[in-house]
């Protein structure tokens, strides 16, 4: 993966996050929309105008793919994003690790 890419998606807002964690199987827009708002237990609702906006960057970024199935765009992660997807969960793991650590009495 190249750095601009890189530098461009990490840290990764919120949204591009769960957005990028419901493409890692093949969904049409709805479909992601329905899927983040369970995952996050409706703590996060995308908004069609955001998602679309999104998800078009990303694709011309070569994060994700789209391709027509049933007559819907669909979309799913390339390599690429799979990468990045990695990377800012490592990172936010190492966030979490940190942050508990010092509630918890350490550094």
């Amino acid at each position: 993966m190249n750095d601009a890419l890189r530098k461009k998606y990490i840290p990764m807002t919120e949204t591009t996050y769960y957005t990028l964690l419901a493409v890692k199987e093949p969904r049409h827009g709805y479909a992601i929309m329905q899927y983040v708002s369970t995952l996050t237990k409706d703590r996060l609702l995308l908004g069609t105008g955001t998602l679309y906006t999104m998800v078009g960057r990303l694709a011309a970024d070569g994060v994700i793919e789209v391709f027509p199935e049933d007559g819907k765009k669909t979309y799913r992660l390339t390599p690429e994003g799979m990468e990045l997807l990695g990377e800012e969960t490592k990172r936010l793991g190492q966030q979490l690790a940190d942050g508990l650590n010092v509630l918890s009495g350490g550094v």
